[in-house]
């Protein structure tokens, strides 16, 4: 096992002898080497990761990337009997996420890509990969429109969209009382969370009392804070992510607001409350896997022990999620037997793993992979470095919720054209 440190983090990333770890135009040049010639048919088998290296999303980054790189490492780096590497491109924005997944398609002849640490980088690549006919699994954007009105075929998505967050978080909410202020960021997933959270208020007696939509970029909330304490709302529905959420809830902690009023939010991630610190951490939302569920399948539980053994902490959902994402698009290329992309889109379509009493699929209309979530809550008392959440429930309950609370494809906005 060696190592390789990315030029843009102090992050070491352990990687098989044979996997090389490229970090961007410049290092991919430097570190090229003859037998990488895609002439040559002993070639390794190369996939794209598009995730931010730099910047309050590289923590997201990070995590997801690790999980990609641990995916291809269970296999010893090695697909359909050759070797295989990954080369890891930064995103910092949507033209730089769509730039540099077309490098990845174009340049390097990738077979799949993996990446858009949010929403907005995430619908920036989805159209680079239908024109240039690669598959492309969007893992950690929420927002509805991935897998709705801007669906295409080699587009899939491994997170729960916000439609469904929605659905199974509401009643949580709602729970909590009827005076609601939205505070939620100024892009696609943001206003997703706004629209579908308003929509839910109006459709259950719930009065709206304040919303703000803030920029991406922002690290000062207190004047927003100031806004919600005035308000007094019964509870907080937030849709700011990454190190915005973070830097929201420290000084939601300085103004005194940490246990006053309610602070919830849908699709969070372990780093954005471990980056808040024990002190300062606070609220309820939603997750898609945790590392210490007692529900997380066998497959799942030797991902969390692997990572664990490799990176030297617990796996963060962003791990697992990086993880699942292209351990599907690895198990699709073995099981078409082939890079070619139609036949790597038509076996993804295909692709199952068991989870409890479902199984996590792709479902064929819309690319959309279906599973649980969970509801997490901040511990009370926090005792362990990493261990901060209790977690409340799985839900949808049954197979049959699960199935139904995606909807179903007449209900989808998603109009899919062919291969």
């Amino acid at each position: 096992m060696s190592q390789i440190k990315t030029p843009s983090s102090s992050l070491l990333l352990p990687i098989g002898r044979r996997g090389l770890l490229k970090g961007g135009a410049a290092a991919a040049s430097s570190l090229a080497m003859p037998w990488v010639s895609r002439a040559n048919a002993d070639a390794p088998i190369q996939i794209g990761m598009v995730w931010a290296k730099n910047g309050p999303l590289s923590g997201q980054g990070q995590y997801l990337a690790q999980g990609g790189l641990l995916a291809l490492q269970q296999r010893k780096n090695m697909l359909m009997g050759k070797p295989a590497e990954i080369i890891w491109l930064d995103e910092s924005s949507p033209q730089s996420s769509a730039q540099n997944a077309a490098k990845l398609m174009g340049e390097d002849k990738v077979v799949g890509v993996v990446g858009g640490v949010i929403s907005a980088f995430a619908l920036a690549i989805a159209p680079v990969a239908e024109k240039m006919k690669v598959p492309f699994i969007a893992a950690n954007g929420a927002a509805d429109e991935i897998t709705g009105v801007d669906c295409n075929k080699y587009t899939f998505r491994s997170q729960p969209p916000v439609h469904v967050h929605r659905e199974m978080f509401g009643p949580y909410c709602k729970a909590l009382g009827k005076k609601w202020y939205l505070i939620t960021a100024a892009y696609a997933y943001g206003q997703d969370i706004k629209k579908e959270f308003t929509d839910y208020a109006k459709e259950n007696g719930i009065e709206i009392v304040g919303a703000d939509e803030v920029p991406l970029s922002a690290t000062d909330y207190s004047s927003y804070i100031l806004k919600i304490r005035a308000a007094k709302p019964d509870v907080v529905i937030g849709g700011v992510v990454g190190g915005g959420l973070t830097a929201f809830l420290k000084q939601w902690e300085q103004l005194g607001m940490r246990g006053k009023i309610p602070f919830t939010e849908i699709s969070i991630g372990c780093t954005d409350i471990w980056g808040v610190g024990p002190k300062a951490a606070d609220g309820l939302f939603t997750m898609t896997w945790y590392y210490t569920n007692r529900n997380n399948s066998p497959a799942e539980q030797q991902m969390a022990a692997d990572y664990l053994a490799t990176y030297k902490r617990p796996a963060a959902d962003k791990a697992w999620m990086g993880w699942i994402a292209m351990k599907s698009l690895l198990d699709s290329i073995e099981a078409a037997k082939s890079t070619k992309p139609a036949a790597i889109v038509e076996a993804l379509e295909h692709w199952s793993m068991p989870r409890g009493d479902i199984n996590l699929h792709y479902r064929t209309f819309d690319h959309q992979m279906i599973n649980r979530a969970l509801v997490v809550k901040v511990k009370p008392k926090i005792t362990d470095q990493w261990d901060y959440f209790d977690v409340l429930a799985e839900l949808p309950k049954t197979p049959a919720e699960v199935e139904a609370v995606y909807g179903t494809q007449a209900q989808s906005a998603c109009k899919m054209g062919p291969v």
